[in-house]
């Protein structure tokens, strides 16, 4: 729970003589030790002006980090603590803190987190993990009309106020789907589990059929149990002329998808020409993909890896880890919130002009809560690697 104690004062650090990584690992070495109460807010110091004057003390805004820093997601929760220090270093020198407080991991905690940010202050709220705590959370901040930027994949959770900054199936669904649409197809077939991630691609593939202006796709969402084969058989079934299947199988599982459906289809016309095979970010450094050649070539969506590494490599550099792959969730949404308060501007248009160079590559936010991301195209190796095949584009509009 926060403290409502007057925090002790910090001691200055020399921007032009600390380095990222001494400056942010000093700054939360002190937030570890006080992890469970998080009530330590994290300011970055003002640079001295050239000629060594006197630093004038600024006027804060602050921002909330909710994170589960106790709890089973707690070695999670310092991950993202460190990825957004990062962000705020790289956004600003003055004038911003960070409010680290705990959610706990549960919906109850993220919005008890979320009230007692706001009460000291808070102007932004960064976070939090899961759906369920965005869901928890989404109320106080609209109630309280500041903006919440938070972590979760879950796109249900974006409007009025509200971003969810995860790699959303939507978004993965468009590119991909665009890409080959491009490349000739028109009829398109999913094929995935009966599950919540299933049924949000085949929400995002018939948009996106609508949006493209093509035919209707055939959904064929299979039982987390069925056999696969038969699940294969039933996909073709749906359309035995598609140009594209989207896989919503990764792993093992795609793999013996795959090849039962390859199989069948070559069967029923031999020598006939193969559909596009697709998949999701699932398939992005999967080594169980690996030794199906059916596989072979099928292109799916991801991060673009010249972001990627550069984000991963400056990560270690600070913290001597390797960063998990949501910590790039928590760093965008930190910039943009920091971003934001540093030009006293609504977060919206702080990429109404150009967008932000994420972690994971470029992103736009727009005013009615979608946020747009440029992903990159892989094709996948016979060895199951990641080959790009386009770079990811600056997102325009439409979500493609």
């Amino acid at each position: 729970m926060p403290s409502s104690a007057t925090p002790p004062p910090r001691p200055a650090l020399s921007w032009s003589r600390r380095s990222l990584g001494e400056i942010a690992v000093a700054a939360l070495l002190g937030l570890a030790a006080c992890a469970p109460q998080a009530s330590v807010p994290v300011a970055v110091p003002a640079a001295p002006p050239i000629g060594g004057a006197a630093v004038t003390a600024q006027a804060t805004a602050r921002a909330a980090l909710l994170l589960p820093l106790t709890g089973p997601q707690a070695p999670l929760g310092q991950a993202l603590l460190q990825a957004g220090t990062m962000a705020l270093f790289d956004e600003t020198t003055s004038g911003v803190e960070f409010l680290p407080r705990d959610t706990g991991g549960t919906p109850s905690g993220a919005a008890a987190a979320a009230r007692a940010a706001l009460a000291e202050g808070a102007r932004a709220l960064v976070g939090p993990l899961t759906s369920g705590e965005t869901a928890a959370v989404a109320p106080v901040a609209r109630a309280a009309g500041v903006p919440l930027l938070a972590f979760t994949n879950d796109s249900q959770r974006a409007g009025e106020g509200v971003w969810v900054l995860g790699m959303t199936p939507e978004q993965q669904v468009r590119r991909v789907a665009s890409a080959a649409a491009r490349e000739g197809a028109q009829r398109f077939v999913l094929a995935a589990p009966a599950n919540e991630f299933g049924r949000a691609l085949a929400a995002a593939l018939q948009g996106a059929m609508r949006d493209l202006r093509l035919p209707p796709p055939a959904i064929a969402l299979h039982p987390a149990n069925v056999d696969l084969a038969m699940a294969a058989s039933a996909a073709r079934m749906a359309a035995p002329q598609a140009d594209a299947l989207l896989l919503g199988e990764t792993g093992e599982r795609a793999r013996r998808f795959v090849a039962a459906y390859v199989a069948e289809a070559s069967a029923a016309q031999p020598g006939g020409q193969a559909p596009r095979l697709l998949g999701t970010a699932l398939w992005l450094n999967n080594p169980a993909l690996a030794g199906e050649p059916a596989l072979g070539g099928a292109w799916f969506p991801g991060p673009d890896a010249s972001y990627r590494t550069r984000f991963e490599e400056r990560y270690r550099a600070a913290f001597g880890e390797t960063p998990p792959r949501i910590a790039a969730s928590a760093y965008d949404a930190a910039a943009l919130a920091a971003r934001a308060l540093r030009s006293t501007s609504p977060v919206a248009t702080v990429t109404a002009q150009q967008s932000f160079p994420g972690a994971d590559g470029p992103v736009r936010l727009l005013s009615d809560g979608q946020t747009l991301r440029g992903l990159a195209i892989y094709a996948l190796s016979p060895e199951g690697e990641a080959v790009l095949v386009e770079p990811a584009p600056e997102p325009a509009g439409a979500g493609f």
